[in-house]
């Protein structure tokens, strides 16, 4: 049995961790623990910086950690991306750092789980669609070219609140990939741990023609390779088919 652990900042997409967990097998858990989000997360300027700063603080991952050191996690992921990237590279690889030590396990966040989604499917060149501010957007295309993935073009929704994104349906989902996509860009991707993709990935590639990488998607990902772990899952898109079948 592989565990992953997983520090889920309050609720919002939080739906996609058990879908993914189904569609991984049987001897694949994924451990989710809700994080505090702060008064801030509610309002209407939570995707302020200092706000996502203060999300993302030792102190408050730290408080979920425990709980998924008792639940026997093999690695532990900080599954937000905004909540990561907006440390900047140095400040998001101190993050993961101290997140190891607290937790005294392998660990990443979503926004190198993107860097190391992308290079694993050969992406050099990437869309953006953020549900973000436009400045928030901005600083994960920064994030992902300080990684050397060239961003051929960011689109942002200006959403405010993990709440609104969590509410989104389908045609919005699609709609949002298909005004990031650019003919250059090799793939796709949806960064907001808010937005419901699990069950649109096999749309989103068919409709675009190229691999769609979204948050949910490439955090259970990360912590799979955290754990050594490769699981061929064809219905959680390209990024999980990259290893070739066993036939027995």
């Amino acid at each position: 049995m592989t565990a992953l652990g997983f520090l889920y900042p309050g609720h919002s997409g939080e739906d996609d961790y058990p879908r993914i967990e189904q569609l991984l097998g049987s001897d694949i858990r994924v451990d989710l623990v809700h994080t505090d989000i702060g008064e801030d997360a509610h309002r209407e300027d939570a995707h302020r910086v200092d706000a996502l700063r203060e999300m993302g603080s030792p102190r408050r991952l730290a408080a979920g950690v425990e709980e998924l050191r008792l639940s026997g996690a093999d690695a532990v992921v900080w599954a937000c991306t905004s909540g990561s990237f907006v440390h900047g590279w140095e400040g998001a690889q101190e993050q993961v750092r101290a997140l190891a030590r607290s937790a005294g396990l392998p660990a990443s966040s979503t926004s190198f789980a993107f860097v190391h989604a992308a290079k694993e499917i050969g992406a050099r060149r990437v869309a953006v669609g953020a549900t973000y501010p436009d400045d928030v957007a901005r600083l994960f295309a920064d994030f992902l070219g300080a990684a050397g993935v060239e961003v051929t073009g960011v689109v942002s929704s200006g959403i405010v609140t993990a709440a609104e994104v969590g509410t989104w349906t389908e045609a919005e989902v699609l709609a949002l990939a298909r005004s990031a996509d650019r003919p250059d860009a090799e793939a796709v991707l949806l960064p907001g741990t808010a937005l419901h993709t699990v069950a649109h990935i096999p749309a989103l590639e068919k409709e675009l023609g190229k691999p769609v990488l979204t948050a949910n998607q490439v955090t259970v990902w990360e912590g799979l390779r955290l754990a050594d772990r490769r699981v061929n899952a064809p219905e959680l898109g390209a990024l999980f088919t990259r290893e070739p079948v066993v036939q027995v």
